[in-house]
């Protein structure tokens, strides 16, 4: 081999070198609709900026992102302000979206982490039946449901059983007294499990898609028990410096999602088996290039 030669061969050496230490990694949580918004951000990053996109989707749950987020495992994911408030933060729950997310900017602040614009839609808990009991029950409200379970069963994810705006404050706020200990389940699979009757009450997501395909009925949180929870871009600011086009590129998914879109797009890959990538593809497409 040639003097040239072996330069040449040093150059794409370090070209590559240098290619592969430039990306962005993204993650998400464990679930349809995280994996949804992980994907959107990667393909977003990747198409406003060019630089190469690792992915990390279905890391785990909230303080698994968390950690990964702080140590520098992930560079971006999306959280949702009521779960940083109440879980990471163990702060009181606050019923105003912008004190919410004031409150979480500034006690992130020193983490170096920042928190970016809203992506326009609020996922709250939600506490969910059946259908057919609601009618035949006449339930629409935690309250009145608060009459009936006594004689029924309930599942809950592990996080809900365990946070501070989980199942314990939920249950004193509305005196919920359950026939048998709570059922564990994965978030996968509680819809399911509460249509075909292995349960009768669980908490889930407002936007999940399942909802209206299973025949199931949202609850209202008559006594305003759950704070607000605005799905909200997180990242390293030591990535925004030394990425400077990652925030103007990401500034332009402000806004992009409401409840009834995100729920359509749960809906897309949890009840169509559409894949995240083609669903997020589509989205991209008709809403910043129409």
């Amino acid at each position: 081999m040639t003097t040239r030669s072996i330069f040449i061969w040093l150059l794409s050496l370090l070209a590559v070198s240098c290619r592969s230490g430039e990306r962005i990694v993204v993650g998400s949580k464990n679930f349809t609709e995280q994996i949804i918004l992980g994907e959107l951000l990667a393909q977003h990053i990747e198409n406003e900026t060019g630089l190469p996109v690792e992915r990390k989707l279905n890391l785990g749950g909230t303080f698994l992102c968390h950690q990964a987020l702080l140590s520098g495992e992930v560079d971006v994911y999306v959280e949702y302000t009521g779960t940083a408030l109440t879980a990471i933060l163990k702060k009181t729950p606050l019923t105003d979206p912008e004190k919410v997310l004031s409150e979480v900017r500034s006690a992130y602040a020193p983490w170096d982490i920042e928190w970016l614009d809203p992506l326009g839609f609020n996922n709250s808990f939600a506490i969910i039946v059946r259908g057919s009991d609601a009618r035949r029950l006449h339930i629409e409200t935690i309250s009145d449901a608060s009459r009936f379970t006594p004689q029924w069963r309930a599942g809950f994810g592990y996080e809900f059983i365990e946070r501070a705006d989980g199942l314990k404050g939920l249950s004193q706020t509305y005196r919920l007294v359950f026939r048998e200990p709570s059922k564990v389940m994965e978030l996968g699979l509680i819809y399911k499990a509460l249509a075909d009757g292995q349960v009768d009450l669980i908490a889930g997501d407002t936007t999940s898609g399942l909802i209206s395909a299973l025949d199931l009925v949202v609850l209202t949180d008559d006594r305003h028990y759950f704070p607000p929870y605005q799905a909200v871009p997180l990242i390293r600011k030591d990535t925004l410096s030394k990425y400077p086009a990652l925030r103007p590129a990401l500034e332009r998914l402000r806004g992009i999602l409401n409840e009834n879109l995100m729920r359509e797009l749960n809906f897309a890959v949890d009840g169509r088996k559409q894949p995240v990538e083609t669903v997020v593809r589509s989205l991209l497409s008709r809403q910043l290039n129409p």
